[in-house]
């Protein structure tokens, strides 16, 4: 079997850039086109004098051999700039026929024909696979991970799933096995749900070092989920509502902001799901996106009676544009990487939100003063109404104040 290439689906390309390759590319295409113009420049005024007229046909033979000869070149060149934009890239195909491929991870990507032919409406003839393309570079975790008994019970290995999407393999393979269940004891009805202790039993803690919930609350997991899980005694029970600085504001005060009103919201890196409990109590619906690093979020969140969406912020959000009434983002701008990578983020955010919608920055951390000019700068270049903007301090646990930066934009109409 040969190899099959990755359908390259939305938001899963991570590039890698390098501006030595980048210049040698664009040496190589500079060489390649002066090459292949000095080629044709010879081959069409080359003369030999040893020929008279009556030798026109062996003149227009060599010719055509010269003009194969360029042909081929720049076919060849074309390859060579082929792969050097793969490797730039980082992407490769899947090469089905390694031996350490898993059999369900062929039977998946394998492309497979409609059994009636063309659809007349979307215009397809074969059924594609979606995965991320950076599976690549994770073959054999992904081999592992689809190393499985077909219609029998899913291994236990939720967490060697997330560690590829960490790793830039977003979204996985689909599997055909049944995941493992856990009885949900002590499921409160809604909304009672919202407050009440969950029942750390209906939870899964395999592949997470607490095994308990106050465990999780002695641990400071992000800066947006210290005690997080105590939900009833903790801060975590008046956060939005009792604010504790400057930066802290009421959700009441910032949803009177809105101009025609929130309906649905958007919930980045929400911690165990407290901003979408307070705006559930206002029957509004969030989603809220998450993964279950160090803690089981996403269980905890639905045991609330709320929406998790099991998703990473390197993947393009699996929304229509501009449905969101407002977004809501702490932490979560905090990615790392280059520059480009926070670029690409709030883009996306922005993609989402609808015109006149509300983008709620709620305490970001500024480690330095560099980047917190460098959020402002990008912000600035969306366009959007400053309605609240407060850059404050706090202390922390070790005494050493931090700067944090709170605010609330709002998206301009756009022609």
């Amino acid at each position: 079997m040969g190899s099959v290439s990755l359908k390259i689906g939305d938001g899963t390309a991570r590039f890698k850039r390098a501006s030595v390759c980048s210049s040698a590319v664009n040496l190589l295409m500079l060489f390649s086109v002066i090459t292949t113009n000095l080629f044709a420049l010879y081959a069409f005024t080359y003369h030999p004098t040893s020929l008279h007229h009556h030798h026109y046909p062996k003149n227009i033979s060599l010719i055509s051999e010269k003009v194969s000869l360029i042909l081929r070149e720049i076919e060849s060149s074309q390859k060579k700039l082929a792969q050097m934009e793969k490797d730039l890239l980082g992407y490769e195909s899947i090469d089905l026929s390694k031996p350490n491929i898993a059999k369900e991870l062929k039977e998946f990507l394998t492309r497979h024909q409609l059994p009636l032919g063309k659809d007349s409406r979307t215009g397809i003839t074969e059924m594609v696979a979606s995965v991320g393309h950076s599976c690549e570079k994770s073959t054999d975790l992904l081999s592992q991970f689809m190393n499985y008994k077909v219609n029998g019970l899913c291994p236990d290995d939720w967490s060697l799933g997330q560690r590829l999407i960490l790793q830039g393999c977003e979204p996985l393979p689909r599997r055909r096995c049944f995941a493992k269940t856990i009885p949900k004891v002590g499921l409160q009805p809604f909304p009672v749900s919202l407050w009440s202790n969950v029942s750390e039993k209906s939870l899964s803690w395999s592949g997470i070092g607490c095994k308990n919930l106050a465990c999780l609350n002695s641990k400071k997991l992000n800066r947006d989920c210290a005690g997080c899980f105590d939900i009833t005694h903790g801060y975590e029970a008046q956060r939005y509502v009792k604010p504790r600085s400057k930066n802290d504001f009421h959700i009441d005060d910032v949803l009177a902001m809105s101009s025609g009103g929130v309906r649905t919201s958007f919930d980045l890196g929400g911690g165990s799901g407290t901003f979408a409990a307070r705006m559930a109590e206002r029957n509004l619906t969030v989603v809220t996106a998450t993964l279950n690093v160090d803690a089981p979020f996403n269980e905890f969140i639905a045991a609330r009676g709320l929406f998790p969406l099991y998703i990473s912020l390197d993947a393009r959000f699996p929304f229509y544009d501009n449905v969101f009434d407002l977004v809501h983002v702490a932490n979560g701008l905090d990615v790392g990487g280059r520059p480009e990578k926070l670029e690409f983020l709030m883009f996306d955010i922005d993609r989402v939100v609808r015109a006149g919608g509300l983008f709620w920055l709620d305490n970001y951390y500024c480690s330095s003063e560099d980047k917190r000019k460098a959020l402002t700068r990008l912000i600035e270049r969306f366009g959007y109404k400053k309605l609240k903007w407060v850059v404050g301090e706090k202390v922390n646990g070790a005494g050493n104040s931090e700067v944090y930066l709170s605010a609330v934009l709002q998206k301009p109409v756009r022609s």
